[in-house]
């Protein structure tokens, strides 16, 4: 690519956290402009934004339909859209664009059906265009070395993998004391979907064990929970799991963990060795062994494997963190949507970022631990991904 890569965004207007975030994360390497969007429902909010952001004012629309028509028409036209808006909207969105001939960068969950899930995986393969979903923790240099260390054996045959992803913002509602996160849209099925807990924060656990360990699920047995008074969707869920091969293992979200913050961790336990890593302290990734003293590999040095290094940007002892685990997602979306402009082959290892595979694995976990906490059966059979 011999310019910058033309980037859209459809939500994500003043006062949204994830729409600054992706807007931080693309700029981050100097390879990506933001130059449209339709950034609210509200074309006056939608308006504003733009100013905020310093757009010319006949690229920032009232609607997402009108961006992807007057885009399409443009010779200068958007390469990729962001999408930044709530879960019910994700498909129409997505589906809009993709058909329009735009490549797409999605927030979690994919979609806010399983349905919808497959129906725009096969929208993505008859377009075949880039579609990338921001789970953004597998971005983090230390998870992919992780990942790495799985793949190559040095962990042995995994026994067992627990993953939890803690917060405790909510806890102040679960005795009426606070009226604000039941109003949350999260919290409304028709918005949301089947999930709060589970489909906000427990897909992210979920995609981190698939991600460093490979493995499927093959069985559930969940439950879930609203502590909240009033609240339609769940604010708490533990999931015990049967993997594929063997492999046993617990996924426990929960937005009502007094005192934790964002605290997704994973370990996995192997015949040789384990590991541990954790996202309040991502520069760690912790390797055990039954004999041996514990290692801690450490982000930014000569000893990690290319894939850790090649998504780190500073040298050992500078901290990075979330905005650049961010950003390493857009950056290997930035060259798989260069490759096609260019007409260049994918690498034969593919692209290292999540895609609809992934997205449909997402709300299937969603979906069996919803049907799961429902049933008296309990061990629910995993679909088909």
């Amino acid at each position: 690519m011999n310019r910058k890569l033309r980037m859209g965004m459809v939500g994500g207007g003043r006062g949204a956290f994830i729409g600054a975030v992706h807007r931080m994360a693309a700029n981050l390497d100097g390879k990506i402009e933001l130059v449209a969007g339709a950034f609210s429902s509200d074309p006056e909010k939608s308006r504003l934004s733009g100013e905020d952001f310093f757009l010319e004012p006949d690229r920032v629309y009232g609607s997402y339909q009108e961006m992807a028509e007057k885009e399409a028409a443009r010779e200068d036209k958007v390469d990729f859209v962001s999408i930044v808006v709530q879960n019910h909207l994700h498909f129409d969105v997505a589906k809009t664009f993709l058909e329009a001939g735009f490549h797409v960068i999605c927030d979690k969950p994919m979609t806010r059906t399983l349905d919808e899930a497959h129906a725009l995986r096969d929208i993505v393969n008859e377009t075949g265009k880039v579609f990338c979903l921001t789970h953004n923790y597998t971005g983090y240099p230390m998870v992919k070395e992780a990942r790495r260390m799985v793949n190559d054996g040095e962990l042995g045959r995994i026994l067992k993998i627990v993953a939890e992803y803690p917060q405790g913002y909510a806890v102040g509602d679960v005795e009426g004391d606070g009226q604000g996160q039941i109003s949350n849209w999260r919290s409304d099925p028709t918005i949301a979907g089947s999930s709060n807990c589970m489909g906000d924060i427990g897909t992210h656990a979920h995609n981190l064990v698939r991600y460093i360990t490979g493995l499927e699920i093959e069985e559930m047995c969940s439950e879930l929970t609203a502590f909240i008074p009033g609240r339609e969707l769940d604010d708490d869920g533990n999931n015990l799991i049967r993997f594929e091969g063997g492999a046993k293992g617990i996924i426990y979200a929960s937005q009502i963990s007094n005192g934790d913050e964002n605290a997704l961790n994973i370990r996995v336990y192997g015949t040789k060795a384990s590991l541990e890593w954790h996202q309040e302290d991502p520069n760690d990734l912790i390797v055990k062994y039954a004999n041996a003293p514990r290692k801690i590999y450490r982000r930014g040095n000569d000893y990690l494997s290319e894939a850790a290094n090649s998504n780190s940007r500073t040298p050992f002892a500078h901290p990075e963190g979330f905005i650049e685990a961010f950003a390493n997602i857009y950056l290997a979306a930035h060259q798989a949507i260069s490759d096609q402009i260019d007409g260049n082959p994918a690498p034969e290892k593919g692209y290292d970022f999540p895609d609809a595979t992934d997205g449909i694995a997402g709300l299937a976990f969603i979906d069996t631990a919803v049907k799961s906490s429902a049933s008296d059966q309990k061990w629910l059979k995993f679909p088909n991904l």
